[in-house]
């Protein structure tokens, strides 16, 4: 059932329309996120369902409960919302230790005493802060700033928690472990997450349901997985992942990498939504494509990366240069080695369409 509603909703700034007529259904306890560019409109919509941006077309609500409608004139104002929100930067207070961080939005509601308490060391207890108590933030490391952040927000009970970007000024590692701590606590505690980022993996890490925006327009909502594998355009295709589009010709029934029949189709399986026309674009990941000695398209190995446990290849099929990415315990071509190219899973394009 839905519990976060977006209605309609539009905003513009001059001239330019930031957001443009946004339909969202957020279910209650959902981790859901908003994935994009810079500038494509994610973190103005988090500021309008948190309060602090109007809208110029449209109606937000919570639990049935109307924050924001431009046909009704009505706006709630942020601090009556009821949401724990946790920025990209750390916000915190220096002149405050890590208790008085936490515990400062709740004696602003001017609660007692002992339940400021209560619930400033129940959530320095989640974060994992309680032996820091007594810190100030200079003392203390970024990851702790930002259990701080957490807390503050988680302390004043919030039916939903919206995330803008907070892990980006963390390094890699530690980033990886906020992430699954940030799960942890939506757990423990039951509430609805809105998470802005422009990080794929965090994203496909975190979420329930992914929306992705371009230009203030939503794209697809779905699944991290149907996200991945189904992406409902060529905009997706490109953001999400890694990503090879190569120029292709349908000739006699088969696709061919553009200027590379002599090497072999690609395939003879023509699908039923096979864009019009003998040019096409063909589309595919780096990771879903095979290297064989003898099934498949003929080309051979340009270059070679370790990457770890992948080894990253530049495959030429022709003219066309292909990246392939494969774990290094399958089996291993040398730079300048023949091979042969198997494309799982192609989506195909218009090829009058241009590359984002």
């Amino acid at each position: 059932m839905s519990y976060v509603e977006l209605k309609n909703v539009t905003k513009r700034f001059g001239k330019v329309t930031a957001v443009n007529d946004l339909n969202i259904d957020i279910e209650q306890g959902e981790c859901f996120s908003m994935l994009g560019p810079s500038g494509c409109g994610k973190t103005t919509t988090l500021r309008m369902v948190a309060g602090f941006e109007d809208l110029d077309e449209g109606e937000i609500s919570v639990g049935g409960r109307l924050l924001s409608s431009s046909l009704k004139k009505y706006y709630l104002p942020p601090e009556k919302r009821n949401f724990g929100m946790v920025f990209q930067a750390f916000a915190v207070w220096p002149h405050l230790n890590v208790f008085d961080n936490v515990a400062f939005p709740l004696q602003i509601r001017g609660l007692s005493r002992a339940e400021i308490a209560e619930r400033t060391r129940k959530a320095i207890l989640h974060t994992g802060l309680e032996k820091y108590e007594t810190a100030y933030p200079n003392e203390i490391s970024g990851g702790q700033k930002q259990r701080i952040a957490l807390a503050r927000a988680i302390a004043i009970n919030p039916s939903v928690m919206l995330l803008d970007e907070p892990l980006s000024n963390l390094d890699p590692k530690l980033r990886e472990e906020m992430r699954f701590e940030i799960k942890d606590l939506q757990r423990k505690f039951g509430f609805t997450i809105i998470f802005v980022t422009h990080d794929q993996s965090e994203a496909m890490a975190l979420s329930d349901r992914i929306l992705v925006m371009r230009d203030g327009v939503a794209q697809q909502i779905d699944t991290p997985l149907d996200i991945y594998t189904k992406p409902a355009n060529r905009f997706i295709f490109s953001f999400i992942g890694l990503s090879n589009f190569l120029p292709a010709t349908v000739s006699d029934g088969a696709i061919y990498v553009e200027n590379s029949e002599d090497c072999g189709p690609v395939t003879r399986d023509l699908p039923s939504n096979l864009p019009a026309g003998p040019r096409i674009t063909l589309a595919c990941r780096p990771s879903e494509i095979d290297l064989s000695r003898d099934d498949g398209v003929r080309g051979f190995i340009k270059q070679k990366t370790y990457l770890g446990d992948i080894i990253d290849y530049r495959v030429m099929i022709g003219t066309t240069e292909v990246r392939v990415q494969k774990s290094r315990r399958s089996a291993l071509f040398a730079k300048g080695e023949s091979c042969c190219v198997k494309l799982n899973r192609p989506h195909f394009y218009p090829d009058d369409m241009p590359t984002p």
